[in-house]
């Protein structure tokens, strides 16, 4: 499951460098500073899906990293939020979006910890 969270991320990401700005939902053409922005936050986010990856691979040794990523994840979010709160809502896609980056990280890090304590009693 988090190897997939971790490819999702890095295939969006993928979009954003390729395409631009133009990929996103609701946009409107936008000048090259926003554009190179757009371009430059997606390979970050391409990074954040690598390390999901790299961290899906060993969990239970990786938790502190994986529970950092879920953080960042959630701080998103949260942000989102803070738009929302000073422009408005956004494209119903990306209300979806934040409902997912609230929730997402929440359910993730209960499953980490529920799967790894089981693991830890057994």
């Amino acid at each position: 499951m988090v190897w997939i969270f971790g490819a999702v991320c890095m295939i969006i990401a993928l979009v954003h460098i390729a395409v631009g700005p133009s990929s996103i939902p609701g946009s409107i053409p936008v000048n090259a500073t926003l554009d190179s922005e757009d371009r430059f936050y997606a390979s970050l986010f391409l990074g954040f899906g690598a390390a999901l990856i790299w961290c899906s691979r060993a969990l239970a040794k990786r938790g502190g990293v994986f529970f950092a990523l879920l953080a960042v994840f959630f701080i998103g979010g949260l942000a989102r939020f803070v738009s929302y709160l000073q422009v408005g809502l956004p494209h119903p896609l990306f209300q979806f979006l934040w409902a997912v980056e609230i929730i997402l990280p929440i359910i993730l890090y209960a499953w980490h910890r529920h799967a790894y304590s089981v693991a830890n009693k057994a």
